[in-house]
């Protein structure tokens, strides 16, 4: 039985969903989509480096290093120049971190990236309401 068009569909039904909820979000959502989408590749890359698919392993680690410039590009500096640099730093170095789990199949990298960007994306969810409050003061 050949199921690579049903396989194809899953996929175009997941690009749909997913560019659906993209254009609904606000700007938080969109962000916080940045860290669970970071993470999940993160996660991925772990368990195809486990598996040894070096190709798949590199793609998940280059979509998580691009998601990961993304959070740093969205940074306003203007607003809290210490801890956006703070902010900016880990970035960079988790994005190191990941690029040394590629190069050398650290397992034991990618977890530190996972752990470092978690509290963040936690950090991140817990100000929904700060956010929702602000957006409907403007």
């Amino acid at each position: 039985m050949n199921y690579g068009p049903m396989r194809h569909a899953n996929s175009l039904y997941q690009q749909n969903r997913v560019a659906g909820s993209v254009e609904s979000a606000d700007p938080h959502q969109l962000v916080g989509m940045l860290f669970d989408g970071a993470l999940d590749r993160i996660a991925q890359a772990r368990g195809h480096m486990l598996r040894g698919d070096v190709a798949a392993k590199g793609a998940c680690v280059s979509k998580a290093v691009a998601i990961i410039g993304e959070l740093r590009a969205s940074l306003n500096h203007e607003v809290d120049p210490a801890f956006s640099q703070r902010l900016e730093s880990l970035y960079e170095y988790v994005t190191r971190r990941l690029l040394f789990a590629q190069l050398h199949d650290d397992v034991a990298a990618l977890d530190e990236a996972a752990r470092l960007l978690a509290p963040v994306r936690e950090g991140w969810q817990g100000i929904r309401g700060a956010y929702l409050a602000q957006a409907q003061k403007a």
